[in-house]
């Protein structure tokens, strides 16, 4: 069994997605945050052997898509962000999520191509690792492992949203001693072209849905 965590923001509109605004509206930037977070969160809830956890910040309430949000979330473990910045509320997250007392798979809430069988390698790839990683196409990364969940304190001092975040992430793993599993290459969503080539991927998912709705 492996604790599977999503790291989240409540959809609300003019703080969700801000990145695909314009063409988007901040109210289509938040449906397509949210559309993205319910097909990730079918994605984790059909993973098995894995436990889902999603760590949320933002008022659920001011949320696109609110109700059906709050229906997917009942089937998790839903735990509270904490931290002064995103570096220390993931590392919080990590801790807070290690209670389980299980390995700990995290992604975000920006691939919303993740699939069943892609989460369950990922966590079979952990199995046989002391982490795994997932690099992102902008540089960053889309997902991150501990067999040890510990070990995920050493994120509170990496920074985030740049483009060797990935690269520095890697070389902090290994700096820790840590066996580092490769995980596939993904295209996580931040700005309109990268929604563009992830919804053309994923045809008929509420992501793709959602974008058909937006400003092309």
């Amino acid at each position: 069994m492996t604790a599977l965590l999503i790291v989240a923001k409540a959809p609300v509109p003019g703080l969700a997605k801000t990145r695909l605004c314009p063409p988007a509206t901040p109210e289509q930037a938040a449906e397509l945050a949210a559309a993205g977070l319910l097909d990730t969160l079918d994605a984790v809830l059909a993973t098995p052997g894995a436990h889902p956890v999603v760590a949320l910040t933002g008022d659920l309430d001011r949320a696109a898509r609110a109700p059906e949000l709050r229906e997917r979330l009942s089937a998790t473990t839903l735990l509270t962000q904490r931290g002064a910045d995103f570096p220390h509320r993931l590392a919080a997250a990590h801790a807070d999520t290690a209670r389980l007392g299980l390995p700990v798979l995290q992604i975000g809430m920006d691939t919303p191509q993740v699939t069943p069988a892609l989460l369950a390698e990922a966590c079979e790839r952990l199995r046989g690792a002391e982490a795994v990683l997932g690099p992102a196409t902008d540089g960053g990364w889309w997902a991150i492992g501990f067999r040890d969940p510990g070990a995920a304190r050493l994120l509170a001092g990496i920074p985030t949203s740049r483009a060797d975040t990935g690269r520095r992430t890697l070389h902090a793993l290994r700096g820790a001693g840590l066996r580092v599993a490769a995980l596939p290459e993904l295209t996580d969503v931040d700005t309109m072209p990268d929604a563009r080539a992830v919804a053309a991927a994923i045809p008929g998912s509420r992501f793709a849905e959602a974008l058909a709705g937006c400003v092309r």
